[in-house]
């Protein structure tokens, strides 16, 4: 059974560093630049062709992951929650009002790991689109 809740300022904390270390890959008179959803595309996009993370670096893996919520957070209007089950807590997003959830964190990593080739934006509009489709749904 899962259990959602708003984000314990800890998970608040753990996010925040891992949006920061995405972020700050952009120069500091660029970093407005990850305020739009292009510019935080763009920056995961650029991280993941230059491979300038190694597969095998999980957290760095799933900084990308947090960006990548951020993005439908901004997009689509998620909210950032925590998930707690028999495995753990976990960081989501959240569709107010609705039952859509979804795990970013490592929804990158994962693809990473086994090593398939992320293209992150069929990866955002693949989502988008199941997101919409689910939306219509329900």
């Amino acid at each position: 059974m899962q259990k959602i809740s708003e984000l314990t300022d800890e998970m608040a904390q753990s996010i925040k560093a891992k949006r920061d270390w995405v972020r700050n890959h952009y120069t500091p008179e660029n970093l407005n630049e990850y305020d739009s959803v292009k510019g935080k595309l763009t920056l995961l996009d650029t991280i993941l062709k230059s491979n300038w993370i190694d597969k095998k670096d999980k957290v760095k893996l799933q900084c990308l992951g947090i960006t990548l919520g951020d993005t439908l957070i901004q997009d689509m209007n998620f909210i950032w929650v925590q998930v707690e089950d028999e495995y753990g807590t976990d960081p989501a997003i959240q569709l107010p009002d609705t039952t859509i959830i979804l795990f970013p964190l490592t929804m990158i990593s994962k693809r990473i790991e086994a090593n398939e080739t992320v293209d992150i934006n069929e990866l955002y509009v693949g989502l988008k689109e199941k997101v919409n489709e689910i939306r219509t749904n329900i």
